[in-house]
C-alpha cells in the first residue's frame, strides 16, 4: 500500500512540474507576441549612448554601418497591419544622408528575454534572402518609450549600445 501511495504522489509531483514547465513557456510566447503589439506605431529614436564601453574605444557607426550620429533623429514607422515598416534618417549632421529604408521587422522570445528584430529590404530581393539583419534586446517598451540594448565586443570585453526612442 505506501508502494502505491509513492507512486502515486511522485505521479502527482511530476504532472505539476511539467505543467508549470509548459505554462512558463507559453507565458514567454505571450510575451514576445504582446510586445510585438506594444512595438508597434510610429518612433523616434531620440539617443544612442554606450555601457561599459572603455575610453580609448571609439564606436562610430552601428547596424549597417550608419554613422551613430546620423540615426539619432530617425524616425522608425512600424505599422499595426504589417511586419513592413521604415527607418527614416532625417539628420543634417554633416556625413548624414536623408534616406528612408524598407524593414521588415518581428519581436523574437529567446529564454525569456525579448527581442527587437529586422532586416533592411533592398529593392526588389525579398526579405528571406537577405541574409543579414539586427538583433536588440528590448529592455522596456510603454505607451511612450522604448529602449533598445546591443553587446558589441570590444577588445575581448562585452560593452552595450542603448537605445532610446519615444512614441510620435
Amino acid at each position: 500500500m505506501k508502494k502505491v501511495f509513492h507512486a502515486v504522489l511522485m505521479a502527482g509531483l511530476l504532472a505539476v512540474v511539467f505543467s508549470s514547465c509548459k505554462s512558463s513557456k507559453s507565458a514567454q510566447a505571450a510575451t514576445a507576441k504582446s510586445e510585438k503589439k506594444s512595438v508597434k506605431g510610429t518612433w523616434v529614436l531620440n539617443n544612442i549612448s554606450f555601457e561599459g564601453v572603455p575610453k580609448t574605444a571609439r564606436i562610430t557607426t552601428v547596424f549597417n554601418n550608419i554613422p551613430y550620429k546620423c540615426l539619432e533623429g530617425s524616425v522608425w514607422t512600424l505599422p499595426n497591419a504589417t511586419a513592413n515598416g521604415t527607418y527614416a534618417i532625417t539628420s543634417g549632421e554633416t556625413g548624414c544622408s536623408p534616406v528612408t529604408q524598407n524593414i521588415v521587422w518581428s519581436t523574437y522570445d529567446r529564454d525569456g528575454i525579448v527581442y527587437f528584430q529586422f532586416k533592411e529590404l533592398l529593392s526588389g530581393v525579398k526579405a528571406k534572402n537577405t541574409p543579414d539583419g539586427y538583433r536588440v534586446e528590448l529592455t522596456s517598451v510603454d505607451n511612450n518609450s522604448m529602449t533598445w540594448r546591443a553587446p558589441v565586443n570590444i577588445d575581448g570585453q562585452t560593452a552595450y549600445i542603448n537605445y532610446s526612442l519615444s512614441r510620435r
